[in-house]
């Protein structure tokens, strides 16, 4: 079997065999198949796709190709919550802890940001002290006693994705359905979850702009998991504007805890609950959604969910007295309010525009190692449907000097969208695939 013809026979549109996907997961692996052939072929699946059938035994292969986690040591039913990826998505930090507060045991690995996008351990490391590298055994005894437990993904978990999804993010084929679907769930798969939560994002600050695209990759993930054994629900949610007010690791943190102890912005709050319901669903730990909400609910109404916070952070080396002391997480040296040039209500945000001018701040990474700087950021002051006048304050920045706060001031204000009525606000969540 050679490369050129598994290229040659997805560019014309054939069906893998079974076969040639071992024969590519095998040479993605240990490298016999060079780079620029991976190339080829991954621009081929963006223009000819894949059925469902090489999509659940190509991420099933990829699965296997390093380390898997056997979870079966934790008592309890495992429910993981993976996010496509959005801007101001700090839903773990809110859900992990409320969720292990109603009884499912934590066991996850989560990912950095890359581009627009945060990832979880970026912000988990603007925390002082938190690990986010354990040895598998620590981990898992702090998920038995504590409940709760994220890490960072490990070296040797899944290396196919690893290979595919660099290649992917420089020949322009991320926005691949089936590339995305397999390269979630062979990460999933490996990591020993009996059950996934998976948030697939909507809207102009996601991968996917358009409902359509992202059930059709919500569907394909569902199928995927169930095929594999596990029990997967896919929740459609907006990314329209950003989720919360706060862009910017050590700022997301501030937000989550502030959720956590009740005084979030609704649209977190919300989606948080959603998505907790589902896990309490899938474990077993509620019989339905109405149940699951009142049960979480409880929780942060009652302050177990922050005192589960605490014990968490206290546990992974985190400074847990940032609950009551926020000003000890990093924080940028300026602040600039950005004032709105005009009046009238906001009908839209560029939201990639926004994560994009994060990340320029020094929030995010545009290539894989770049540095990131924790205290930077944005805080949105207005939200889709607010009244704005001219001359009000519609973000602040958090920036490390005047020339960086100038220019993510002028991006801000180019990515707002004002009309003269007021819109009808879009629904947050926007489906499930089950």
């Amino acid at each position: 079997m050679r490369m050129i013809e598994l290229i040659s026979r997805k560019r014309d549109g054939y069906e893998h065999t079974t076969e040639e996907l071992d024969y590519l997961v095998r040479g993605i692996t240990d490298g016999s198949i060079p780079d620029y052939q991976l190339a080829a072929w991954c621009m081929a699946v963006y223009f000819q796709g894949m059925t469902p059938r090489e999509a659940r035994h190509l991420a099933r292969k990829m699965a296997a190709s390093g380390d898997q986690i056997d979870l079966s040591s934790i008592p309890g039913v495992k429910i993981d919550k993976h996010s496509t990826g959005g801007v101001g998505d700090k839903t773990s930090l809110v859900v992990a802890p409320m969720v292990a507060a109603a009884g499912v045991p934590v066991c996850k690995m989560s990912g950095r940001g890359l581009g627009h996008t945060g990832g979880t351990i970026d912000k988990l490391e603007a925390i002082p002290g938190y690990r986010t590298e354990l040895p598998i055994a620590e981990f898992f005894q702090q998920v038995r006693t504590v409940g709760i437990g994220i890490v960072g993904q490990s070296g040797n978990l899944v290396p196919a994705d690893q290979q595919l999804y660099a290649l992917r993010d420089v020949t322009g084929t991320v926005e691949s359905i089936p590339l995305i679907a397999t390269s979630i769930m062979s990460k999933k798969l490996a990591s020993g979850a009996d059950g996934f939560v998976l948030d697939v994002k909507v809207g102009n600050g996601a991968f996917l702009n358009t409902q359509q695209e992202a059930e059709r990759l919500a569907e394909l993930m569902v199928a995927i998991g169930k095929r594999a054994g596990r029990q997967p629900v896919a929740v459609l949610s907006s990314m329209e504007q950003p989720l919360g007010r706060a862009i910017g690791n050590a700022l997301e943190v501030r937000e989550a805890i502030a959720t956590l102890a009740g005084e979030g912005p609704a649209d977190l709050k919300e989606l948080s609950l959603v998505l907790g319901a589902q896990m309490l669903i899938l474990a077993g730990a509620a019989a339905d959604e109405e149940t699951a909400r009142r049960k979480l609910e409880a929780i942060l109404t009652s302050g177990q969910a922050l005192r589960f916070f605490e014990k968490w952070m206290e546990a992974q080396g985190g400074d847990p007295s940032i609950t009551s002391h926020p000003e000890r997480l990093p924080t940028a040296t300026l602040v600039r309010k950005v004032l709105s040039n005009a009046g009238g209500y906001v009908s839209g945000w560029d939201t990639e525009a926004l994560g994009l001018t994060a990340m320029r701040l020094g929030a995010g990474r545009e290539r894989k190692n770049d540095p990131i700087d924790h205290g930077v950021g944005l805080i949105i002051e207005k939200k889709i449907g607010d009244r704005v006048v001219a001359g009000e304050a519609i973000a602040q920045v958090y920036a490390r000097s005047e020339e960086q706060a100038v220019r993510a001031a002028q991006a801000i204000r180019s990515a707002l969208r004002l009309s003269p009525l007021p819109p009808t606000p879009a629904p947050l969540i926007l489906g499930y695939i089950i």
